[in-house]
Order: C-alpha cells, then structure tokens, then sequence
C-alpha cells in the first residue's frame, strides 16, 4: 500500500488519487494527515505538500487547486516534459504537480470558467487548453500516469500495477433509421417534392433495400470480430431541426429497438428539445426501455451538444448512470485528455458523483463533414487513435452513424472503410 500525506484532505484530492492509484495502476493507497505516522510508515510513501519529511519519500509540490472549493481562474504555464506538454510546474521533487493537472483536465475545469460557444451552443474546442497547446490528440492523462508509474518504479522497485485492459467499444447514434421507409406518405412526397430522386422510388417499391439499412451489415461485422457495441436510439416525440427519426411509437421503430435490446447494449440519444428539461429526458428514456424491455442507464446527447453542470444533472436525475458523450462534435481527440472512462466530478458541488463518463475520441461525422476527410484518410486517424489508446491501456471508443455505413451513393467508400479498419484491428 501507498500511502500519502497531505497537510489536510479534500473531495478533490480523494477523487484524483481513486483514479490514478485504484482505477489505473490497480494498487492500494491511503490518505493521511499524520505527519509523523507518515514518517514511521514502513512501506512506499508519497509527500503532496511543500515541505519535505523523510529521506524516502516521493515529494510532489501541490498546488492549491486540489484544496479550493470554489472555480476560478488558473495559472497554467505549460511546459515540456519527457517530450509532453505537462503544467504546474514543480522546482524540486516530481517535475509537477500530476494530482492537480490530471484533476483540472479530468474534472473539465475549464469548461466551467466563462467560454465562448460554437453554432450549436456547445463548448468550442478551440477555448481548451488541449487545442490552444496542441495535445488535443493524446490521452495526455494516461501518458503522465505511465511515466508516472515508471518513476514510482524506480524509487519503490518492488511495487507492481495492475494496469486495466485495453478495449475497443464500437457505438452507433440511429438518429434517422431509415431514409425513406416507414416516413409515411406526406414526408414521402415532400421529400421526393425537394429532392426527386429515383432511389426512393425504389426503395418504396421494395426493389431496393434502404440507404440508410445498414443493421444486417453490422450484425455480421460484429459477429466475425466479436464486438460488443453499444447502440443509442433517438426516440424524439415531435420531430423537428435537429430531431428527424420516424416516431418512436412507430412499429417499425418499435421493432427496431427491439430487436438491438435483444442482442446489444442499448442507450437514449437524448433528443436536442430534451437537453434542457429533465422532464422529456424521462419519457425519452421511459420509450426505450418500454421498446427493448430493458433498463436503460447508458445515454449519449444528441449532437454531443451538452453544459455543465447541468447536463449531467438533469441525466443523473433521470436515471442515467454511463454517458459517453464527453467528445468534440467539431473535431476528433480527447476532450478529457484521457482515453479511460472515470467518474464525473461536480466542481459546482465540489462531489464526485455515481455518473460514469466513457470519453470517445473518433466520430465520423468530424472527420467528413469538419475535418473534410475521405474515407482513406478517416481510416488512418481512426487507426491512430486505436493504436494510442492500446498503447496507454485506454478504451478506444468510436461512434458511427448507421446512414453513413448503409449504401448511400453520397457516403460512398465509408461502409469499406469501416469494414477494412475492423479487419485490421482482428489480426
């Protein structure tokens, strides 16, 4: 066991030492405010304070954010360390203040500090730290805690971890089932009105299956790869802008459901009208679980538009217990600067909470329509990302959605290269 000493304990401090001692070396700790017993501990010891104890101590310098209650403002001066960028500088002992840097990152601290908002009222990703700094593509926070574990190694050789395993978590977002089945025959009409096109002619005579049906292609991926995806249903009641799914009352929508519950883990794709009242969350979240007779604890928002607190508050007050949309909707990388999932801290209640947040680093939709990508070059920065997550013992989440791996002639070449990236990761 490790322990630690601190001049006084906090909320913050108990929360990052869980993460990075319980969840990602897999060892035993303990907290104390006992200088002396500290002293006397026979066993591999860790100072977060500013003045030394003992000769055989590992001495990090702490910063004050760990012991603040309050959100402000911080002084971050980056520099680099072991070719990383790292912040809180330490002049003597450990080279900064890991617990401190890890927690602002993880907590998204940054977030809650006065920001501007993209088009959609989201988080710019250009206001975080990761961008301004250019880390935005590493799991900066599994990388510190490796080098970390490294220098413990040297100073306490007989220490070993338990490192987690790594995982890849294919999820899909059905936030439009089908593109012209089951639409009824006035949105048939309008759209054809719109866009005349012959495909949906086809389609609704039965001579050609749905551009957007890609739900028997996936079964057999899955299968052939042993993958165990989650999928995330969008169950709005009243369509609108953001919201264009057929009705989930719908029987084919229905079935659906249904039948991914059967052999999937299956979530809420909360609405864009729900992201700001609790109330439709619930019956959102009450359809899916009526459809799949299932519980449903997993969510992931809609447009990955979403603020904190609030967000996460009204998530949790529905019954949520796993989010997986801490991500950029604007670009690919790690929000979190981490590839591991960890409990959500409310630096507003300054508590950890029983929310599990499952960060993902790649969506399609990024790479196409902002980061203007083709298939081939998708395929090599999803590859990448896999790779670094294996590499730091991650979990790489990616998220596709079904429309884009159906045979649409505009999102020609996608299918294939999700079927080659799902190749390559089985040998």
């Amino acid at each position: 066991m490790i322990l630690i000493y601190s001049s006084t304990s906090s909320k913050r401090l108990q929360y990052i030492c869980q993460f990075i001692f319980r969840e990602q070396l897999g060892i035993t700790y303990s907290i104390t405010i006992d200088s002396e017993g500290f002293k006397n501990h026979d066993g591999p010891k860790i100072n977060y304070s500013r003045d030394p104890i003992c000769d055989d101590e590992l001495c990090i310098k702490n910063e004050s954010l760990l012991f603040e209650e309050d959100i402000k403002l911080q002084p971050i001066d980056c520099f680099t360390l072991n070719g990383k960028i790292a912040f809180f500088k330490s002049a003597s002992g450990y080279p900064f203040d890991i617990f401190a840097a890890s927690f602002y990152l993880l907590s998204r601290y940054e977030e809650y500090l006065p920001h501007s908002e993209d088009m959609y009222g989201r988080y710019d990703h250009t206001n975080s730290l990761a961008s301004k700094k250019g880390f935005l593509g590493i799991p900066l926070v599994n990388i510190w805690i490796l080098d970390f574990a490294n220098e413990l190694t040297k100073k306490i050789p007989s220490l070993e971890f338990n490192f987690p395993s790594f995982t890849y978590l294919p999820t899909y977002d059905i936030d439009i089932a089908f593109s012209y089945k089951h639409k009824g025959l006035l949105r048939n009409i309008g759209g054809f009105i719109k866009s005349p096109s012959i495909d949906r002619v086809k389609v609704l005579m039965r001579l050609e299956e749905d551009p957007y049906d890609c739900y028997t292609f996936l079964d057999h991926l899955h299968a052939e790869a042993d993958l165990k995806p989650i999928y995330f249903f969008l169950a709005a009641t009243s369509p609108g802008k953001y919201d264009k799914n057929i009705s989930p009352y719908s029987h084919p929508m229905w079935q659906l459901i249904k039948a991914h519950a059967k052999k999937y883990r299956t979530g809420l794709h909360p609405s864009w009208k729900s992201n700001e009242n609790v109330s439709i969350i619930k019956k959102e979240k009450k359809i899916i679980e009526s459809a799949g007779n299932i519980s449903v604890i997993d969510s992931r928002q809609h447009y990955i538009r979403f603020s904190l607190p609030g967000t996460f508050t009204n998530l949790m007050e529905a019954g949520i217990r796993n989010d997986f949309s801490m991500g950029y909707g604007s670009i690919n990388g790690f929000r979190a600067s981490v590839a591991s999932p960890f409990f959500w801290f409310n630096l507003h209640t300054n508590q950890q909470t029983e929310l599990r947040i499952h960060p993902f680093c790649f969506m399609y939709s990024n790479s196409y329509y902002e980061q203007g990508f083709s298939p081939e070059q998708a395929l090599v920065e999803l590859t990448g990302y896999y790779n670094v997550c294996k590499t730091v013992n991650g979990t790489c989440i990616s998220i596709f959605h079904n429309h884009f791996l159906g045979n649409d002639k505009k999102f020609a070449g996608w299918k294939e290269m999700y079927s080659s990236f799902i190749s390559r990761i089985r040998q």
